[in-house]
């Protein structure tokens, strides 16, 4: 089974969802090894409100525990920068939003470098990072 990763809209959609977060994030996984990126962590931190500060740590705590925490590397913010100057020649930079799009290449690049399948709920942003440097994506249904 391959292994996924899934971006902070699919953690934020779970943790404000009615039904139990774990099992929603089971099922997104299919059964696949989940890996957790460092980029996705702070994204997390840095929104949590009081209500979901603790199940941040927690998820925090069990990845580093089972070892599966992906930090990005040179050659992954390299890329990153490859790939927003490719976006914004195409796109023009108003249109992209550059420093939005930071985080998310970030988090694109290195699970590609691993080859570990990123499951998002944007899907605009991830096809267009695809487009010039390819990665295994899939929508969260």
């Amino acid at each position: 089974m391959d292994a996924v990763l899934f971006d902070s809209s699919v953690y934020i959609s779970a943790l404000q969802g009615k039904d139990d977060a774990s099992l929603s994030l089971r099922r997104l996984a299919g059964g696949s090894p989940v890996w957790l990126s460092a980029v996705v962590l702070e994204e997390l931190h840095a929104g949590a409100g009081a209500r979901s500060r603790r199940a941040v740590e927690r998820l925090e705590r069990d990845f580093v525990l089972a070892r599966r925490i992906l930090v990005p590397n040179l050659t992954d913010w390299t890329q990153t920068g490859r790939v927003l100057a490719h976006l914004a020649a195409r796109y023009g930079h108003e249109h992209i939003g550059r420093g939005r799009l930071t985080n998310d290449a970030l988090i694109a690049m290195s699970a590609g470098r691993m080859g570990i399948a990123v499951v998002t709920r944007n899907a605009r942003d991830f096809a267009k990072l695809a487009e010039f440097r390819p990665f295994r994506w899939r929508l969260a249904l």
